[in-house]
């Protein structure tokens, strides 16, 4: 029986008990796959980063939800920066991260903001019908025609794919009622991680949108606030010209309201070059855990 420190982070708040939970444990060289999924079903954070050496970055960090690993993960990234540099272990600049998605530029800022620049993006309309995806995601079918004159449906990704989809009024956005089987089989056929959809009627007046993420396929039926889909919303975007052309160099995207998580993310759309996602973070815990070796069964003990 060996023990590892673990932490819980919300990222993309300045609050705590807001924004998008993450679990950190900043010393995982010497844990197995198992046990690091162990330790991410025990904490139960939407996503838990694990943070590594690497030869090919300053480090390395590999991302699991309670039941499977993901590839990418902007909030569980911005969590363990966050935490790196209130521990003193990352000075603010420019770092190297090293991620199932190849390696990505992190900025720390002296105030603790942290910076993920995400891949280049990637944009490709797709099929599927109105008519399924309000089906799915039980989002009114007038409200999801009514905002899709200039933004088709389409799978936009900067690490880790998204299928966009614009809808009229923040009311009917928070109307929605996922079927999160159903989601999960749309998402499997447009071959996207999930659901991201959005409105550009928001709660706050500096906000550009709104947005609610379904990720069922990897154990998490809504995600609070979503680093990776904000990377490929404000690829879309960019993508099909929603402002005339005309991006800020800096959109603030708010998300998490609907499930008592508010949080925002800021996002640079790089001129449609890789996006930055950015944000603070807050630590809510930080203990130690009981983890069994690799043969042993037990349940871990926090």
């Amino acid at each position: 029986m060996t023990e590892t420190r673990a932490l819980l982070v919300d990222a993309f708040t300045s609050e705590p008990t807001a924004g998008n939970a993450a679990g950190v444990v900043p010393d995982a060289d010497d844990l197995t796959d198992d046990q690091m999924q162990a330790i991410a079903a025990e904490l139960g954070a939407s996503e838990t980063a694990f943070v590594r050496e690497s030869a090919d970055a300053d480090r390395r960090v590999r991302y699991f939800t309670p039941t499977t690993e993901v590839d990418l993960c902007g909030h569980a990234t911005i969590a363990s920066h966050a935490h790196l540099f209130a521990d003193g272990r990352v000075d603010a600049g420019d770092h190297t991260l090293a991620t199932n998605v190849g390696v990505l530029d992190v900025e720390v800022e002296a105030d603790g903001t942290v910076w993920l620049t995400q891949n280049a993006p990637s944009v490709r309309e797709v099929d599927v019908g109105y008519e399924r995806v309000a089906a799915a995601t039980g989002l009114d079918l007038e409200a999801l025609r009514g905002a899709s004159d200039d933004l088709p449906l389409a799978v936009a990704s900067t690490g880790l794919p998204f299928l966009v989809v614009p809808v009229t009024y923040l009311s009917d956005l928070g109307a929605a009622g996922p079927d999160f089987d159903a989601v999960d089989a749309l998402a499997d056929d447009v071959d996207a991680a999930g659901v991201y959809a959005f409105s550009f009627d928001t709660l706050d007046g500096d906000a550009t949108l709104h947005g609610r993420a379904w990720v069922p396929g990897a154990g998490i039926d809504e995600d609070p606030v979503t680093g990776t889909a904000s990377g490929a919303a404000a690829a879309y975007l960019t993508h099909y010209a929603a402002f005339g052309g005309d991006i800020a160099d800096e959109l603030v995207f708010e998300q998490g309201h609907f499930v008592d998580r508010p949080g925002r993310v800021r996002v640079r759309p790089n001129g449609g070059d890789a996006p930055a996602v950015g944000g603070t973070a807050v630590e809510t815990l930080d203990g130690t855990l009981r983890v069994p070796a690799p043969a042993d069964e037990d349940i871990l003990e926090a």
